[in-house]
């Protein structure tokens, strides 16, 4: 015999039988069968509940604090950024005027840093970095790029250490400062346990020594505080690195290399750093020199559990993540706008091209990607904020990858499609989506490539050492 399952609204199931009962008692013929007073009560029982702030949470909507520091950002970068973009990036040269104006206006510095990153939601860091990467790139990397340094201290270092070495970082609105963060090396990109730079500590002196090359790096050799991450225990892998604070003013041997000429974000300065014996008192590392003993020691012993520690240094790495994805939504942005609008305006065959569904339905892909885009770093930049309550998020789906890797590749895609709708002007330098597509390229590629990023979500979501 068939049996046929019994399909049933969850709201109507969960009613008393009684009331069920009293529904059942109506005929068949009735053409407008009324809802009970039971269903009514239920509803409106069920409605209190769930209006409760635990049903309540999610919004998709920003408060009105939030909106008045993202429309700040905007302004400054409609007004003092986009108009100095194509001069820096044809100049290739760090924007210190633009930086120092960001400074006056306490958009630069660290008290804005720790503004944007107190917020409950998360939201606040990616919405104010949209707008400036929205406003340009290069200039954009320039007023961001210490933060590399400054969440290096912050996530590492001691409350004695943010309070000697932050403020450093930035200086002040009338000697405005930039500070570097070293890790890459020419071996040692998306395998950070390549890296060869090393540290090792001589008693006698009480100083850490650092010898090495590192490569990549934002605002290396302009800086004066260097965040430099070197190996202690060469034995230990990644377990045995550590990060030190290089004051380059304060020491010997720490030389700028080779800035480099780059692709894109031009107005963002990229170059190699040389430590020749550069020596530094025990108290520059990171978390202090008697935690990184009981580290290394720890790491030394015998380990059962390797896959919490892979767990842990992905969820790091996520942290971080859902913000370069945010600056890649600027750049994606700001590409999709300007071919909107030209399109609008462009006329061919005595009507504007955005008429032909071939440009119109490019228009659309861009601006539903971009929005995709932004719900998945929006996500990723909420589960941060477990930061605020002092837990560590739980990226397991790798989230945080998830909202670099979708960002970067709809920057990528975004800009690509907008030199097409210009056609022939969109690849000159006379209009602005060129050199946006040349900035968007990289974010396939620095802070984790798209392949790490797809490496890095399925292990997530598969718990396997995929290779």
């Amino acid at each position: 015999m068939l049996i046929v399952p019994l399909l049933c609204d969850p709201l109507l199931c969960a009613r008393p039988l009684a009331a069920r009962r009293t529904e059942d008692s109506m005929t068949m013929t009735d053409p407008k069968p009324s809802v009970s007073a039971d269903v009514m009560s239920l509803a409106g029982e069920l409605g209190a509940e769930r209006s409760r702030p635990g049903w309540s949470s999610f919004s998709l909507g920003i408060n009105d604090e939030q909106r008045e520091l993202r429309d700040w950002a905007h302004t400054f970068a409609a007004d003092v950024i986009r108009p100095a973009a194509s001069e820096w990036d044809e100049r290739e040269e760090t924007p210190w005027p633009v930086i120092q104006e960001a400074a006056k206006i306490g958009l630069y510095g660290l008290e804005a840093s720790i503004n944007l990153f107190i917020d409950p939601s998360g939201l606040l860091m990616p919405l104010v970095q949209e707008e400036l990467f929205w406003g340009d790139a290069g200039i954009g990397m320039s007023l961001v790029g210490t933060g590399l340094a400054s969440s290096a201290i912050f996530s590492n270092g001691t409350p004695e250490q943010w309070s000697q070495w932050l403020p450093r970082c930035y200086g002040t609105a009338d000697d405005v400062q930039v500070a570097a963060f070293c890790s890459s090396e020419p071996g040692a990109g998306s395998d950070v346990s390549a890296i060869r730079t090393r540290a090792t500590y001589d008693e006698k002196t009480d100083e850490w020594v650092l010898n090495g090359q590192k490569a990549w790096a934002t605002n290396g050799g302009i800086a004066d505080i260097h965040v430099v991450v070197a190996t202690v225990d060469p034995s230990l892998g990644t377990k045995g690195q550590a990060a030190f604070v290089v004051p380059k003013s304060e020491v010997r041997g720490l030389e700028q290399g080779t800035k480099l000429k780059k692709h894109g974000l031009r107005a963002s300065h990229t170059a190699d750093v040389f430590l020749d014996n550069v020596r530094i008192p025990a108290e520059n590392v990171l978390g202090g020199k008697e935690k990184l003993d009981a580290r290394l020691a720890k790491a030394r012993e015998p380990q059962d559990s390797a896959g919490r520690a892979r767990n842990a240094s992905m969820a790091t790495f996520e942290m971080t993540r859902h913000i370069v994805g945010a600056q890649a939504i600027g750049i994606a942005r700001a590409a999709y706008e300007f071919a909107l609008d030209y399109a609008k305006g462009r006329e061919q065959f005595g009507r504007p091209i955005i008429d032909n569904q071939g440009i119109a339905f490019k228009l659309a892909d861009m601006a539903m990607e971009i929005d995709a885009a932004r719900l998945l770093v929006w996500r990723a930049a909420n589960m941060s904020s477990a930061l605020m309550r002092g837990e560590t998020p739980d990226y397991r789906h790798g989230e945080g990858s998830m909202a670099k890797l979708k960002a970067g590749e709809v920057a990528v895609k975004v800009t690509e499609e907008a030199i097409q709708i210009l056609g022939g002007n969109g690849y000159t330098r006379e209009y602005p989506v060129e050199r946006m597509h040349r900035d968007a390229k990289i974010y396939t590629i620095f802070e984790g490539t798209s392949e790490i990023q797809r490496l890095v979500i399925s292990r997530a979501i598969s718990g396997m050492r995929i290779r």
